[in-house]
């Protein structure tokens, strides 16, 4: 019910840009957000969106990450800028979906990993 795509290798110091994409009979997306899980460590929060488009980042990674949703396409991405060595995790999507049916739904995306290393 959610893709995530985007990740890979990048050296410290380069961007990145994932993407996440919600998919079914989906009324309205309340949240959306990017976790991150390093090894060996807690998954973590590493920015969050609002349906009326308040965000909110870690901060780790304020003023080098960005996200941003497309609502009209039930998108969502996280532009990574000045990346370092600790931000190498495998970054989840996480959305709070309401069906069309009414029901509320908390989903998780597979995963991609993002390596930074020279």
């Amino acid at each position: 019910q959610l893709q995530a795509s985007g990740g890979g290798l990048v050296r410290p110091g380069g961007s990145l840009r994932l993407s996440c994409a919600a998919s079914g009979s989906i009324f309205s997306i309340n949240y959306m957000g990017w976790y991150r899980q390093a090894p060996g460590k807690q998954r973590e929060l590493v920015a969050g969106t609002l349906s009326g488009g308040s965000t909110n980042y870690a901060d780790s990674v304020k003023g080098r990450f960005t996200i941003s949703r497309d609502n009209t396409k039930n998108m969502m991405y996280l532009q990574m800028n000045s990346l370092k060595p600790e931000d190498t995790a495998v970054y989840y999507c996480n959305a709070i979906v309401v069906r069309t049916s009414g029901r509320r739904y908390d989903y998780w995306g597979q995963g991609t990993q993002v390596t930074v290393s020279s």
